[in-house]
């Protein structure tokens, strides 16, 4: 059977004993040094949040300027369109007077020459009607 000498109450003091050796050399440094990398990794995960939301707040701010860069580029590019409307407006103005008005010099051109055809003509019918009718007649008129 079980005998309870006096080495039973010396291993439970030995026990108890190593329990605080060993708490004080070996949990206690463990558990500091967990509690420490708890402590990094929450400030890590912090840092982590706080960058995350920079950066959506970058990209927001990105975004925002991206659009306002491209409604400003549009707004650009229509008075642009719009200047150029105009100019090709006034260039078309500008070239039908030019013709209208080389159209009329070149009418008046026309009938100056239908005059003096004509006036050249009237002439030469007075030689032709002679000419003819001396070849019709078959002599002098």
């Amino acid at each position: 059977m079980i005998e309870v000498s006096g080495f039973l109450f010396v291993q439970m003091a030995n026990f108890i004993v190593l329990i605080f050796i060993l708490n004080f050399i070996l949990y206690k440094p463990i558990r500091k040094i967990l509690i420490e990398r708890k402590k990094k990794i929450q400030g890590l995960e912090e840092s982590i949040d706080a960058s995350q939301r920079d950066a959506a707040e970058t990209d927001q701010t990105f975004q925002t300027k991206v659009s306002e860069a491209k409604m400003k580029g549009h707004q650009q590019k229509e008075a642009l369109k719009q200047a150029g409307e105009e100019e090709e407006k006034q260039l078309v103005e500008e070239i039908n007077r030019k013709a209208q008005a080389d159209l009329e010099a070149a009418r008046a051109q026309v009938a100056k020459l239908a005059e003096e055809a004509r006036t050249k003509l009237k002439v030469e019918t007075k030689v032709f009607s002679a000419a003819i009718a001396k070849k019709i007649l078959g002599r002098a008129v």
